[in-house]
């Protein structure tokens, strides 16, 4: 296997800022979603708090922020497994070093 660790760590380093990004905005979508369904159910002119959830989840915003939130989760989790990837060929090449290492003290 012709493979150079230096390449996976700088992936991992290059990689890592924008995983951040993307988690930090998952976060802030998440966070969001408490108050965009106050705020839909404040504005839905309905009287019973069930009314007023009812009326919130069916609104547009708050589905589309839904969708967002999925998105986002999509592309956090496609981050976090690419950079484990990484980080697993990185220890396939250290724990192949090793057994080569291995090989040439028996074989000498």
């Amino acid at each position: 296997m012709d493979f150079d660790p230096h390449d996976a760590i700088d992936y991992i380093y290059k990689t890592a800022p924008i995983f951040g990004k993307s988690k930090g905005q998952l976060a802030e979508l998440e966070a969001y979603k408490s108050s965009l369904k106050a705020i839909m159910m404040k504005q839905s002119g309905e009287q019973g708090i069930g009314a007023q959830e009812r009326e919130a989840y069916a609104s547009d915003e708050y589905q589309n922020l839904c969708k967002a939130i999925g998105e986002a989760t999509e592309q956090a989790e496609t981050l976090k497994w690419r950079l484990e990837s990484a980080r697993l060929r990185m220890e396939a090449w250290r724990t192949e070093q090793a057994s080569n290492r291995n090989i040439e003290r028996l074989t000498k």
